[in-house]
């Protein structure tokens, strides 16, 4: 019986922001707009660190990393919100959905595992500066950024099973803009329970480890911050980790909430708002973070354009 009522459901129906009619169109330009900001915001920090050798080093390949994260993990989903506001629903095959969910989920849980390593990156080149060099040297560095995607993608694999192996009945409409655990398992007609509990322990784990990698590391940054004697000097030092910690709490801050509490306790319109922000917002706000206020972006930035300049003033 069980099998039966899995088959029966084909597609879904995204019902997206059914709710609020009137706000479809100016949604939609919203919406689109952050997505051309974020792809442009992203996409060029790649490029501006591919091509400027003064941001070869591990923090900018690990930036690097994470702007391709949040180019990927916003077009997964942003596209989606487009399809939906011009109708205010669309339909999605099972199997689109199931591999919308997967690859959202293993770009989100890989940019927790990379914000993880690069605190630790952080950590090195303050406490251990002469060393640095050597302690993440190339090798090292794809080290740690090959195990953070690996490690995203053992998590993303067990949630996937977990959730698109209960049984979806005659309902079909998700009452979401991408398929997500929490209307997921609202929508099913089979028990819940096992699944939730592996997926909220998974949850756990990835977001509570690294979250604990971080802190370890930003106390030892502290430490090795207290050691430099003139304030000047730990300004200067403290102020190389402070975009880091901005995108760390932002993040962390919404995968707490939206995630780390049991589906009976959460509000869908709340999960709306919580999962725009994450998956809108904070992929559009990342590059933003990282070059407004970071001297070796900007310097980089400026000798690229003006490369483009050179010619037109010939």
């Amino acid at each position: 019986m069980a099998k039966n009522n899995l088959t029966t459901v084909t597609k879904f129906i995204l019902m997206g922001f059914t709710d609020y009619p009137k706000l479809e169109i100016p949604l939609f330009l919203v919406f689109l707009s952050f997505y051309l900001v974020t792809l442009l915001g992203n996409v060029g920090m790649i490029i501006l660190i591919q091509v400027d050798v003064q941001l070869h080093t591990p923090m900018y390949f690990f930036l690097r990393h994470l702007s391709l994260l949040d180019a990927c993990y916003s077009s997964v989903i942003i596209p989606q919100i487009l399809s939906i506001l011009p109708t205010g629903k669309t339909v999605i095959s099972y199997g689109q959905c199931a591999a919308q969910f997967f690859f959202f989920t293993v770009c989100a849980s890989t940019e927790c595992f990379l914000l993880a390593v690069m605190a630790y990156d952080r950590y090195v080149a303050i406490s251990k500066p002469l060393l640095y060099p050597v302690a993440m040297n190339p090798r090292v560095c794809w080290s740690l950024v090959v195990g953070a995607y690996v490690c995203g993608m053992l998590g993303t694999i067990l949630r996937t099973t977990c959730t698109f192996t209960l049984s979806f009945c005659d309902n079909n409409q998700i009452n979401f803009f991408f398929c997500d655990v929490p209307p997921l398992l609202k929508l099913a007609c089979s028990d819940t329970t096992n699944a939730e509990v592996v997926i909220v322990l998974i949850g756990n784990i990835v977001i509570l480890a690294n979250v604990l990698v971080i802190l370890i590391s930003y106390l030892l940054i502290i430490k090795a911050i207290l050691r430099v004697k003139s304030s000047g000097g730990r300004a200067k030092t403290f102020s190389t980790c402070a975009s880091h910690l901005t995108a760390v709490a932002l993040f962390f801050g919404t995968l707490v909430f939206m995630y780390l509490r049991r589906s009976s306790s959460q509000s869908l319109e709340e999960d709306k708002v919580v999962s725009v922000f994450y998956t809108v917002v904070i992929p559009m706000l990342n590059p933003l973070i990282y070059s407004l206020r970071n001297k070796d972006v900007k310097a980089a930035f400026k000798k690229v354009t003006g490369r483009f300049r050179e010619p037109q003033s010939m």
